[in-house]
């Protein structure tokens, strides 16, 4: 295996949204692009990128199959001889109330928000302290600061990713390799897309900025956390939310 001089980035999550975004952005800053979603969802994506003269790949994986996630990266490597950049943004929701939430429900976001980020973490830490450089950069969420009804799953899910994170930031800063975090407040997406107009606005109000955020909003923030200007940030979190939570 020979590294080569480009470099790569993995984005999970990257069908749609906020992912999509990421996706793009690293790929206009000159990265080659490894995009991870379900099924063939993330094609589209690659095919944007490419339209635009930059370099992707897309690859069907569930973020919950470990093994899945530990060949996708060896993979990876066979291939291009390295990854620079990992961006764990893939999430799930399954919203209910304490009472009435569902033992299921509380185990698919764990696995999905959380336990997923371990996995790919621990799959490319190998390359990236052998390398002495890395980005780690996880996507969670205004919810994970400030607690939301109806989210218990949700909240511990991205709270937890910030203690990960930070933990994960100091056992490997000395290998040059930074971890931090992005918290999105209230994003334009699919998800935002079903609530109520009403809904919507009485959250809008809520934001000191007076609007809800993009999805190019949050991936601007990542392009940045995965620059060489963030070179000595690390164990941080980056909220993104217009005010919403200070």
């Amino acid at each position: 295996m020979t590294a080569s001089t480009e470099r790569v980035a993995i984005v999970t999550g990257a069908s749609r949204g906020i992912g999509r975004a990421i996706a793009l952005r690293l790929a206009a800053a000159g990265l080659r692009v490894v995009c991870v979603a379900r099924g063939t969802n993330a094609a589209e994506t690659v095919d944007v990128i490419r339209g635009r003269g930059h370099q992707a790949e897309s690859h069907g994986v569930d973020v919950t199959d470990a093994e899945a996630v530990e060949h996708l990266v060896a993979d990876v490597l066979a291939r291009h001889g390295r990854i620079d950049v990992l961006v764990s943004n893939a999430g799930i929701t399954r919203d209910q109330l304490m009472l009435r939430m569902k033992r299921a429900d509380w185990d698919a976001v764990l696995a999905t928000n959380l336990t997923a980020s371990f996995t790919w973490c621990q799959a490319v830490l190998k390359p990236m302290i052998r390398q002495r450089a890395g980005r780690i950069i996880a996507i969670s969420s205004v919810v994970g600061q400030m607690g939301n009804a109806g989210q218990a799953n949700y909240a511990a899910s991205k709270a937890g990713l910030i203690g990960f994170c930070k933990s994960l930031a100091r056992e490997v800063a000395s290998r040059q390799v930074t971890v931090n975090v992005v918290a999105p407040g209230l994003v334009e997406s699919d998800m935002t897309r079903a609530i109520a107009e009403a809904a919507k606005a009485d959250w809008a109000s809520q934001i000191p900025l007076g609007r809800m955020g993009t999805p190019e909003d949050i991936a601007a923030a990542v392009g940045f956390l995965a620059s060489d200007d963030a070179s000595y940030i690390t164990g941080q979190v980056l909220a993104v939310n217009g005010g919403m939570y200070m």
